[in-house]
């Protein structure tokens, strides 16, 4: 009798795992099932019935652990990416894969309609960005945009505004550590999103701008 109730039960954990809409709770579900089968297959000794049900035995006993595996891969993951969110800056990621150089002032590191082949990181001086009229210093990364961008082009200028120090990384190592990092993917992420936002407000800004000085035209003529 409660070898059958342990068959059910266990047949009601695997039933359950087809409700599961998302990896972590579907596997451990999994988890549970195989326990619980193997509990049934257990009590097989018991009742003198083993050898009936020897197959559902070793089925679980190598799904538990590969199911335990694949758990504590997922719940590492998730950890990353909560550690990443809370992680100020992806240089520590950058710079183990990065090259330096020196540039003079009014060196052009890229021009806008360049093939965004890198990203860049100031450890030293000011660049100017002409086109959006900013200015970055030292700690800033910056080139990120059009990596991801579908054509894969520079949407502005950048310029030394003074002797430069600078670290570079190419594209394909950039798309290598962002498939292989879930920490360093999700700063990436997170990076372009805060430059969208912000050109999202100056471009915003500009347009009230704008729309406050047709008003003061309209009413001074």
């Amino acid at each position: 009798m409660l070898m059958q109730i342990v068959a059910w039960t266990a047949s009601l954990f695997v039933f359950l795992s087809f409700f599961m809409k998302t990896m972590v709770p579907l596997r451990i579900m999994a988890i549970v099932s195989n326990l619980t089968f193997i509990a049934y297959a257990l009590l097989g000794i018991q009742e003198g019935v083993f050898d009936k049900v020897a197959a559902i035995f070793v089925l679980h006993v190598v799904l538990l652990p590969l199911n335990i595996t694949r758990l504590y891969q997922m719940t590492s993951l998730i950890n990353k990416v909560h550690r990443a969110s809370n992680h100020e800056s992806g240089v520590d990621y950058l710079i183990p894969h990065m090259s330096k150089r020196e540039y003079e002032k009014g060196h052009v590191l890229f021009r806008q309609g360049d093939p965004a082949d890198k990203i860049f990181f100031i450890q030293k001086g000011t660049v100017q960005l002409p086109e959006f009229g900013k200015t970055m210093e030292a700690g800033a990364v910056f080139g990120e945009v059009g990596i991801f961008s579908p054509d894969n082009v520079r949407a502005g200028t950048v310029i030394c505004d003074e002797a430069c120090t600078v670290y570079q990384i190419s594209r394909e190592k950039v798309l290598q550590l962002y498939y292989q990092t879930p920490e360093f993917a999700f700063y990436m992420m997170r990076s372009v999103a805060q430059i969208v936002q912000d050109n999202t407000e100056v471009l915003t800004s500009m347009a009230g701008k704008g729309k406050a000085r047709e008003a003061t035209e309209a009413a001074a003529g």
